[in-house]
């Protein structure tokens, strides 16, 4: 038996946000044959538990970048933040006129004015930088905001922070030199963890929350030797995993280092590359 952890954007996902119907059919064939699929994401609980209901999967999930291990109605793992630590994130973040969401219990949190935020930076950078790919940065906003189970609220500064259980603070923004000055302030921090799935994106959680971790988490519940897990990734999120697993597939689209230290690599994600890797690299 196999565990195999597929991450979901760049990798199961096509382009159009959905699960191809061939990479559907070989993820039935591999749990037909006793294996477990595990879907492991950056994304939401909320959000992922949509898109394998709206594809007919079933399957333990891990989001959140491994802070939430979910299965069968259970929360298995919840590695979330503590308030102070919101709080001070919160301020940090703010400090550097960035975009932020907030990863809770309840779903993802967006602050009602954040689309103009993102709409005013983007027009902004595009007047400075002649090269600035406008029409890619508004498609990574609209794949944030097609986003299931979002919530808008006026003001994070009001939220109460602790029954939200929040395990994710999400920070998009296309000023690259500020992400990056903001990244260089949290480096050194010991009580959170920095990841990125993305070069506009930086991803903050618990310190103990990786997709590595939540990989051999999963499999020691369901009594899977490490050696038996498989990985498929495409993004710096998922090298945690690759580290971890016994056999780990970079998609085509991957970024480079993380075909590089793939095992394996498969077809690109809007070419049935999950399927491909799949029924070519996991006996």
């Amino acid at each position: 038996m196999k565990l195999i952890a597929i991450d979901l954007d760049g990798t199961l996902l096509s382009e159009d946000g959905t699960i191809s119907n061939e990479n559907r059919k070989a993820i039935r064939e591999k749990q037909s044959r006793g294996d477990i699929v595990v879907i492991s994401s950056g994304r939401s609980l909320h959000d992922t538990k949509q898109i394998l209901l709206d594809a007919e999967l079933v399957c333990p999930i891990i989001t959140g970048n491994g802070a939430v291990a979910f299965y069968s109605d259970e929360i298995l793992q919840n590695l979330f933040l503590e308030a102070e630590v919101i709080q001070e994130l919160i301020e940090t973040v703010e400090s550097y006129g960035l975009y932020y969401e907030l990863y809770t219990n309840k779903g993802v949190y967006v602050e009602e004015n954040g689309r103009k935020f993102l709409d005013r930076e983007i027009q902004k950078i595009s007047k400075l930088d002649a090269a600035f790919e406008v029409e890619a940065a508004n498609r990574i906003v609209e794949i944030q905001y097609e986003q299931n189970g979002i919530t808008l609220v006026s003001n994070y500064k009001e939220l109460d922070y602790r029954p939200l259980e929040i395990y994710k603070v999400f920070v998009l923004s296309f000023d690259l030199e500020a992400l990056a000055q903001l990244r260089d302030h949290l480096a050194d921090r010991k009580d959170i963890s920095l990841t990125t799935s993305g070069a506009q994106k930086l991803e903050i959680g618990n310190p103990r929350s990786s997709k590595g971790n939540a990989l051999q988490f999963i499999a020691e519940h369901f009594a899977v030797p490490l050696k038996n897990t498989v990985a498929i990734g495409d993004n710096l999120n998922d090298l945690s995993m690759f580290e971890k697993a016994g056999t780990s597939i970079a998609m085509e689209n991957a970024e480079e280092i993380v075909k590089e230290r793939a095992t394996y690599v498969t077809k690109d994600h809007n070419d049935d590359g999950v399927a491909y890797g799949l029924r070519e690299y996991v006996e």
